[in-house]
């Protein structure tokens, strides 16, 4: 990793913002953002801009210029989205050294905590919108939301960097193969097309012209009921009520196959291993020791294993057309699950 990125300071980012032809007055806020640096700045017009300047290596020059278009295609088909600023060059991408920034909107609103069935609608529906844009073209150059690259490459970073302790390797290793197996065999059939990607509400806010979505900084390609869950994610019976308003919602704009969900435990359990796969991987950034002190230790593993393992029962004993070779016999495990940051935060972005 560039120690650059590590050590950006408000001085650094102002320059940066000057060149692109704005005038900040020095005032420059950081946001709370794990993943990238995000700041806020004040222009000298009064106006607020925010700035955000991409972790190195993580996505190519190409790959944030998709976001980017996706953004702005969103846009012009009058979806709230928070959608990057043009330069005085037309780009929406600029460099110093060799990090990637981009200027976007100060947005207003709040995340809302719970969602009433009149916002759990709206949101269908205008989930419905996005996933029509996202299917209107297909994407060059982000990744798909498959067993390998959410399971199986995770995995193997985990393993070779020696972050798994020798007692749970074998039943972190064969949990995550067979959720992996779980998952390709049902999704094989499913549609996949541009989506959100990282849909939590942390992710979406509602302000006086409604709700809009942030961060689309894991935009992928995948299914739609990744986006779907994410939203909803509870599985008790209150949130699987609504669950089926959400989705009601959302067939006045497009259509849903009910078999879709039984992905979302799969893509549930996915994310776990995702998520620790992040945490590992940017362990070299002096803010995720701060973040995550867990991390790491005999326990915390202890507990992913478990939880992944609890996972499967779940989706053992609740799916029941699971193909041949995939069944085991039931469990009497509960419907109901405590559900963790896993299923929510990601880099808490913008």
């Amino acid at each position: 990793m560039n120690n650059f990125f590590f050590d950006l300071t408000p001085d650094i980012v102002i320059k940066a913002v000057e060149k692109c032809g704005l005038n900040p007055t020095g005032h420059c806020m950081a946001l709370n953002s794990y993943e990238n640096r995000v700041y806020d700045l004040r222009l000298d017009d009064g106006t607020h801009i925010v700035s955000k300047f991409y972790r190195p290596g993580r996505w190519t020059k190409e790959q944030i210029q998709e976001e980017h278009d996706f953004l702005l295609e969103l846009q012009a088909d009058e979806i709230q989205v928070c959608a990057p600023i043009r330069f005085p060059d037309g780009e929406t991408i600029h460099k110093i050294e060799d990090i990637y920034y981009a200027i976007w909107p100060r947005t207003g609103g709040r995340i809302q905590d719970e969602l009433s069935d009149e916002m759990v609608e709206m949101l269908g529906r205008l989930l419905a919108r996005i996933h029509n844009n996202g299917s209107s073209k297909k994407s060059a150059h982000r990744i798909s939301l498959t067993g390998r690259t959410y399971g199986l490459e995770p995995l193997a970073f985990l393993e070779e960097n020696n972050f798994l302790p020798s007692h749970c390797i074998t039943r972190y290793r064969n949990a995550v193969n067979e959720v992996v197996e779980i998952y390709e065999t049902l999704s094989k059939d499913v549609p996949f097309h541009r989506i959100h990607g990282d849909c939590h509400l942390g992710n979406l806010l509602n302000g006086t012209n409604g709700f809009f979505f942030l961060d689309f900084d894991d935009f992928l390609t995948g299914p739609a009921v990744q986006d779907v869950w994410m939203l909803v994610p509870a599985r008790d019976r209150e949130g699987l009520r609504q669950r089926q308003i959400f989705i009601d919602a959302y067939r006045l704009f497009r259509d849903f196959d009910n078999s879709w969900l039984r992905l979302i435990e799969p893509l549930r359990s996915l994310r776990y291993i995702k998520y620790a796969s992040w945490i590992a991987r940017r362990w070299d950034d002096p803010a995720f020791p701060a973040a995550f002190p867990h991390f790491g230790t005999v326990q915390y593993w202890e507990n992913e294993t478990a939880d992944l393992e609890d996972q499967l029962n779940f989706i053992h004993s609740n799916t029941n057309d699971l193909p041949e070779g995939l069944r085991k016999e039931d469990t009497d495990e509960d419907n109901e699950q405590e559900l963790t940051n896993k299923d929510f935060f990601w880099d808490w972005e913008d």
